[in-house]
């Protein structure tokens, strides 16, 4: 049976195994079977021998120390500390306080690498803070939930990690090609806030008496364990002194640190952070494993070559792929995770990417900032669904919330495309440099 034909058995079979609520992996997994049943393929040596190569990976083993990295300081005094470090340094800025969600998401996304953990820990501190101070909730509650997606942008970042095991990209260049587009996304975050509370005069509190000098320099000391693990984690892969694996490690000790110095280590929160590092970890290690047989079947299957050859015959446009390609993975998010979307389709879209001869390095951020959009669209966004716990309010005020930062993350995809050297000048200066 030609792939023409297999591609619409095969969407419809994961179609149906996603909607039936079996876990993402198992789905993967029942759809790989059903490809290789369909040519007759040796499930019982290809299905071990792809699994295995795909978990077995060096590089792979910096995603669990990341994960417990972030577990760690998820449970310590770290969203404190950055809302008293940061606020008196922003109450000038219009918008004050408001700025804390972007800067303080954006700070521990440099610590967690984690989406979820980003919006939860700043959330917990900043939105019942700035709910006291009398600051409009919907723009409170809109900028935590955007800001919460550096998470998945700003190194280190778990989802960076699994797309270059999956598309055998260099995850120390993946790291650097994330800075300047993070930063990018913050301004732009930023200078919407300024420009909402100039227009919107009338609905912001009162500005509060400010703090000496030397008082915000004292406070400043909040943020120095922080800032400090930033510098050695991230510092030491850019340097080449680490690979991300051995900076992964220094990142776990030092949040242990981190944790043992606050006095906010017990034997319970390390419990806890452990066994919460151990079932991400192993939920997302259990999905790259069935994602990879699942393209291996589709290899199998000749779907990707045949695919590519659609692509191909189309004469598409390296800008007019990426347009496709975006609103693909924006339908894909209103179903799938971020890590699911990029492990299930990296093997199919990889040969077209390759042959519009897009830089892989350039797409993986492409690739997160769209999956960044993706945890703001219901009925399936992660970051909708953690500030609506935060908060008590339905799903739907949450999303009109977000709405004008959803738009802001759209047009970040638009000037990085016009604008690709954003992504790809800070992984070529230093590469060359070294």
């Amino acid at each position: 049976m030609d792939a023409v034909y297999f591609s619409p058995i095969l969407i419809v079979a994961l179609l149906v195994l996603l909607a039936s609520g079996i876990w993402i992996a198992i789905a993967l997994a029942g759809v790989a079977i059903i490809a290789m049943l369909l040519v007759d393929a040796p499930i019982d040596l290809v299905m071990p021998s792809s699994i295995w190569s795909s978990v077995s990976s060096w590089s792979l083993t910096a995603l669990p120390l990341f994960i417990w990295m972030g577990e760690i300081l998820f449970r310590t005094r770290l969203a404190d500390d950055l809302f008293h470090g940061l606020a008196p340094w922003v109450q000038r800025l219009p918008g004050r306080l408001l700025h804390v969600n972007v800067i303080g998401c954006g700070i521990f996304a440099a610590v967690s690498g984690s989406s979820a953990a980003t919006a939860a820990t700043v959330g917990k501190m900043s939105l019942p803070e700035l709910k006291r101070r009398g600051y409009e909730e919907k723009i409170s509650v809109g900028s935590l939930a955007a800001s919460g997606t550096l998470g998945l942008l700003i190194p280190p970042s778990i989802i960076l990690i699994v797309y270059g095991v999956s598309a055998n990209v260099s995850i120390a260049r993946l790291f650097l090609a994330g800075v300047l587009p993070g930063l990018m996304i913050v301004a732009m975050f930023m200078a919407y806030i300024a420009i909402w509370s100039l227009i919107n005069k009338d609905r912001m509190p009162k500005a509060e008496q400010g703090l000496s000098f030397w008082e915000k320099v004292r406070r400043v000391r909040l943020l120095l364990p922080t800032v400090l693990l930033i510098v050695a984690v991230i510092g030491s892969i850019y340097t080449g002194i680490a690979t991300a694996t051995e900076a992964a490690t220094l990142g776990v000790v030092g949040s242990l640190l981190i944790a043992l110095f606050s006095g906010s280590l017990t034997w319970e929160n390390f419990k806890l952070s452990l066994y919460g590092a151990t079932r991400t970890s192993c939920m997302i290690g259990f999905i790259i494993a069935t994602a990879a047989f699942l393209s291996v079947a589709m290899g199998y299957a000749g779907i990707p070559r045949a695919l590519a050859s659609w692509i191909g015959a189309m004469g598409l446009s390296a800008y007019e792929l990426i347009f496709a390609l975006a609103i693909l993975y924006l339908i894909l998010g209103c179903f799938l995770d971020g890590i699911s979307m990029v492990v299930l389709t990296t093997a199919i879209i990889m040969p077209m990417v390759q042959a519009a001869q897009i830089d892989l390095i350039w797409f993986g951020i492409f690739i997160v900032i769209v999956v960044e959009i993706a945890q703001l669209t219901p009925p399936v966004g992660f970051n909708l669904f953690v500030v609506q716990g935060l908060t008590g309010h339905d799903i739907l005020f949450v999303a009109r919330s977000v709405l004008p930062f959803f738009l802001l993350l759209c047009a970040s995809i638009v000037i990085l495309t016009i604008f690709p050297e954003i992504a790809t000048w800070l992984p070529q200066t230093m590469f060359s440099a070294g």
